[in-house]
């Protein structure tokens, strides 16, 4: 079992598709036509919920965001490519990432700060942090 398999099954429990979710979040989040974490931070505050992705990059408790609010944010279209990228269900995808972002990206930027760079080569020792 990898890193990101553990950090998934922490996060998620043992629902389908835990691990393949997990990394392709960590694709969605390094590429470059999403913009990384700094675009999901933009998609979020775009709708309204810039208090609640802030608080997951900032270094104090994570808010919580519903399935609905993650739907609204990253749309159908993102939504379905997850799924299909996982192995899961499209109507399971959003459930499952209101559980699992706040997570990645609470790892993700440490310190409270969006972290430049290659994302994916800097996630698997930062996600670490999770396994503690």
């Amino acid at each position: 079992m990898g890193i990101l398999d553990s950090i998934a099954g922490q996060v998620l429990g043992n629902q389908p598709g835990q691990n393949n979710l997990l990394n392709a979040v960590m694709g969605m989040l390094a590429s470059p036509q999403a913009g990384g974490i700094q675009g999901l931070v933009q998609q979020f505050a775009g709708k309204g919920l810039g208090n609640v992705v802030n608080s997951w990059v900032g270094t104090g408790a994570n808010l919580p965001v519903t399935a609905d609010q993650i739907q609204s944010v990253l749309g159908t279209g993102t939504l379905a490519k997850l799924a299909s990228q996982a192995g899961i269900a499209p109507e399971q995808v959003s459930q499952q990432l209101s559980q699992l972002l706040p997570h990645v990206v609470d790892k993700l930027t440490p310190d409270g700060k969006i972290p430049q760079g290659d994302i994916l080569s800097k996630g698997a020792e930062l996600l670490k942090g999770l396994m503690k």
